[in-house]
């Protein structure tokens, strides 16, 4: 039972499945942070039940000890006061042999007393050594616990910050996609090659304009010899002179 009152809390918290508990938390760092000072708590509530265990430990092995030592003085004791008994009944001495002989069975009373509490408190000693031990080893498990949540912690939270990273990342790579700069340098091109085309239009225009102007001229000029020609076949023509010779 106190065994089970110490660890029993944080055996539920060991056996949790921390990314099923994570799965629903709006920010798993903080959720892991609120886990590791929970179990360090428990973990501070535990070494306090398992030192007071072992106080009490102690003070069982002490008064253990001071049985066994009592025991013994009264042993020596009993010893002491039979021996000087005897000595008295050696000298003739009756009444202090007896008196003496009393003191010792006094002695022998209170060693056996001493005996018997010291016997009787074995096995509770030999029990709490047995649950102290356990309470260390389950005491050592629950600090092995913790570092290993403390490495999942770590090991989560790095894990979420890089998914978080890759996520930035694609937001970013999908509003490059819907709001692409080339698209812009496409329109932006396709306007200098449509204003490049009407300069070309307005030059093939004006080439076309200057063709029909010199045409114009060398039809006018074709027009004039015409005339020209015409005015010549008009005129009247002249007698041709008739030249006599000197000696005639």
């Amino acid at each position: 039972m106190v065994k089970q009152s110490i660890f029993g809390r944080v055996a539920q918290l060991a056996k949790a499945n921390i990314n099923a508990m994570l799965d629903s938390a709006e920010d798993p760092q903080k959720m892991l942070d609120q886990m590791v000072r929970d179990y360090t708590d428990n973990i501070a509530e535990a070494e306090t039940a398992v030192a007071q265990t072992i106080g009490n430990l102690r003070m069982m092995e002490e008064d253990y000890t001071e049985d066994v030592q009592a025991a013994s003085d009264w042993g020596n004791k009993a010893l002491a006061a039979s021996g000087k008994a005897d000595e008295f009944r050696s000298a003739g001495d009756g009444a202090n042999a007896d008196k003496f002989d009393s003191l010792a069975k006094v002695a022998i009373q209170r060693q056996m007393q001493s005996e018997s509490e010291a016997k009787s408190a074995e096995p509770t000693i030999t029990s709490q050594r047995d649950i102290v031990d356990k309470l260390k080893s389950g005491l050592d498990a629950m600090k092995s616990k913790r570092q290993q949540l403390l490495s999942k912690r770590d090991e989560l939270v790095a894990r979420a910050k890089s998914a978080q990273a890759q996520n930035q990342v694609q937001e970013a790579v999908k509003s490059i996609d819907i709001m692409d700069p080339t698209s812009e340098v496409s329109r932006f091109e396709e306007k200098i090659r449509r204003e490049e085309a009407r300069v070309r239009g307005a030059a093939e225009l004006a080439s076309s304009s200057l063709d029909a102007q010199f045409n114009s001229l060398e039809d006018l000029g074709e027009q004039t010899e015409i005339e020209a020609r015409l005015a010549a076949l008009k005129a009247p023509k002249s007698a041709p002179s008739i030249t006599t010779g000197a000696g005639e």
